[in-house]
């Protein structure tokens, strides 16, 4: 009974737990992502890992050559970087375009004037563009190439030339369209003589002293423009009228001496006296615009073939390329390709082969030989006062075969 006593007074024991856990206390601070990271990367600085790493890091890279892009001034930029003499100029570009709406109402029905009006705002509108060309290059963008504009900005020059061509296309057609509805109208009319003259005065022939007043302020304004202006200066070198290359400055342009040939004719008809008939006026309005429709062709072309990135000179690129391959450090030419970009600028790149053995220094100097001769024979007088400078890349091949 004792034992029994002594086995019901003892505390019972606790039951044995087979799981050791214990209690974590878990941080509340951010956790850390290392996604993205590779193993080993704190060690890529170490000697091992120098030379076991698979990926290497790349070598830096310079910075680039051409900007990304550059500035293009707004309109209160250019005016405050014009200078008097541009200042000046764009007075006067106002002052031929008024010129040119005076020439326009003063023509009362006459397709003579109506005609040389168009040539008038034609001369006024090119005298706007090269003063906006002479404010541009005030900024680095107009001549500086940058990734945005490779060749800057000058080839919106070309695309405003061309945009007068086309000008000078719809002109000519309308005063074509123009003349050719008057000579219906009058050759539809079976009066007499004396009812065709009222006829014709009432198709409304333009009186003396209007036609005189027209002529002399087309003869002034062109005459400054042409001569105070340079105006037409480069759109004359695109045009590449070869005979007129030597006359003087004002008479270098084929619109400046339509505009004042037409301007004078009209001036000696007036002081003259002569009888100025409706036929008269219809023969010199059908000339003006075939004259502005082939002049304005070709002036589109010109300048097409250059936003197309081509090359439309006056001079054969073959001939050039027979010259070249001709060379006795030149074993074939392969390909050549060549455009203008601009007024100012020409592209030529040459794939040529050359014989087996040719040191450096020998093809330094063919390369230079090649380029003297492209930009001689198609630089138009560059370095005398002419204005196309050629950009010559050459890739040279050793000829295996020989």
């Amino acid at each position: 009974m004792a034992g029994d006593d002594t086995i019901n007074d003892a505390e019972p024991q606790a039951p044995r737990n087979p799981f050791n856990f214990q209690t974590q206390v878990l941080s509340t601070s951010p956790v850390k992502s290392n996604v993205g990271q590779r193993r080993g990367h704190r060690y890529k600085h170490s000697s091992i890992s120098a030379q076991h790493q698979i990926f290497q890091e790349p070598p830096p890279r310079p910075p680039p050559i051409l900007p990304a892009s550059l500035p293009v001034p707004t309109v209160k930029e250019a005016w405050r970087s014009m200078h008097h003499d541009q200042r000046v100029r764009l007075y006067w570009c106002l002052c031929h375009l008024v010129v040119a709406v005076f020439v326009f109402f003063r023509s009362e029905g006459s397709l003579a004037l109506t005609a040389l009006s168009h040539l008038v705002f034609f001369d006024a509108g090119s005298a706007a563009i090269c003063v906006a060309v002479d404010v541009l290059g005030n900024f680095e963008v107009w001549k500086r190439s940058s990734i945005r504009h490779p060749f800057g900005l000058e080839r919106a020059e070309v695309l405003a030339g061309f945009a007068l061509s086309i000008f000078l296309l719809f002109g000519g057609f309308d005063l074509v369209s123009h003349g050719v509805r008057h000579s219906l109208e009058s050759g539809s009319s079976h009066e007499s003589h004396h009812h065709q003259l009222r006829h014709d005065n009432a198709h409304g022939v333009v009186s003396p002293r209007n036609l005189s007043w027209a002529a002399t302020l087309s003869i002034v304004g062109t005459a400054i423009s042409a001569y105070g202006l340079r105006n037409h200066a480069r759109i004359a070198k695109v045009m590449r009228v070869s005979y007129l290359a030597s006359m003087p400055r004002i008479l270098s342009s084929p619109f400046h001496v339509l505009t004042l040939s037409f301007s004078l004719l009209l001036l000696v008809l007036s002081l003259l006296g002569i009888n100025y008939s409706s036929g008269l006026d219809h023969l010199i309005c059908a000339v003006i615009a075939i004259s502005m429709f082939a002049l304005g062709l070709r002036l589109a072309i010109s300048q097409g073939l250059m936003l197309l990135m081509s090359y439309g000179g006056n001079k054969s690129v073959g001939d050039v390329v027979q010259e070249i391959e001709s060379d006795p450090g030149i074993s074939h030419v392969e390909e050549a390709q060549f455009w203008q970009v601009h007024y100012g600028l020409g592209m030529a790149n040459l794939k040529i082969r050359v014989p087996k053995g040719s040191d450096e220094g020998t093809l330094s100097r063919l390369r230079n030989r090649i380029a003297s001769l492209i930009q001689s024979r198609l630089g138009e007088g560059y370095g005398q006062g002419g204005s196309l400078r050629w950009d010559v890349t050459i890739q040279m091949t050793t000829d295996i075969n020989v």
